[in-house]
């Protein structure tokens, strides 16, 4: 290894110290240069389905890829909601009594951690999405990563309300979460066939079903969980 660099692998000849210049730049990197987060934000916002098609078809260089995008997404969801600490108190259902402790844990960790609950979320209404337009030609997996950026999309939106309520201390929680079930079934209809009005009632079917599959499951396990630790 000779100079700055070395002459096999390109490689530094020495490693920089990390410091708050290194982390914000990793940052700077992961939102604004090599993912493509604030392009895909500005498609989704303007045609969530056609540009998820796009990307499934067309091209996918410029586009964040979507399972970074629903992580980072969850996360900038958390970080706000624990910074402002009014993710649970929106939901108004931490001071509810219930004598199981298995499903107390269960939702109070739902509640907390909507943004990583959301990600399972995603699983439960892709196969419903795939059940109801199975004869759209579009497999399981892609239809996952149109839920991927979707959902995504959803997190920074309650991301950004939960933000304002934060610092006006204004109740907009419960408005956010209308605003996401409308954009999520127009993403998902506009995705298959936006000119057809079966498209959105198939979309809302299922964003419902997945929702209500994922809440039946985890409270069927966290009650046999409970009768078990009796």
């Amino acid at each position: 290894m000779h100079g700055n660099y070395c002459s096999q692998c390109g490689q530094p000849a020495g490693l920089k110290k990390i410091d708050g210049h290194y982390i914000i730049n990793e940052i700077r990197d992961v939102l604004f240069t090599d993912s493509g987060f604030i392009y895909t934000i500005n498609r989704m916002l303007v045609s969530p389905g056609e540009s998820v098609r796009h990307y499934l078809t067309e091209d996918r260089s410029r586009f964040a890829k979507p399972i970074t995008f629903i992580v980072i997404s969850a996360l900038i969801y958390t970080l706000v909601s624990h910074l402002f600490k009014i993710g649970v108190e929106a939901y108004s259902l931490q001071e509810q009594e219930i004598a199981l402790p298995t499903f107390n844990l269960l939702i109070n960790w739902i509640i907390d951690n909507h943004g990583y609950a959301s990600i399972l979320i995603t699983f439960f209404m892709a196969f419903w999405i795939k059940l109801f337009f199975r004869k759209s030609g579009f497999n399981l997996f892609e239809i996952f990563v149109l839920i991927c950026f979707i959902s995504g999309i959803s997190q920074l939106f309650i991301s950004v309300v939960l933000f304002f309520q934060g610092i006006t201390h204004l109740k907009l929680f419960h408005i956010s979460i209308f605003f996401v079930m409308v954009y999520q079934i127009w993403g998902i209809g506009q995705f298959f066939d936006k000119k057809k009005a079966i498209s959105y009632i198939k979309a809302l079917l299922s964003y419902a079903f997945g929702i209500l599959t994922f809440t039946f499951l985890m409270t069927f396990i966290v009650l046999l969980v409970d009768i078990i630790l009796k």
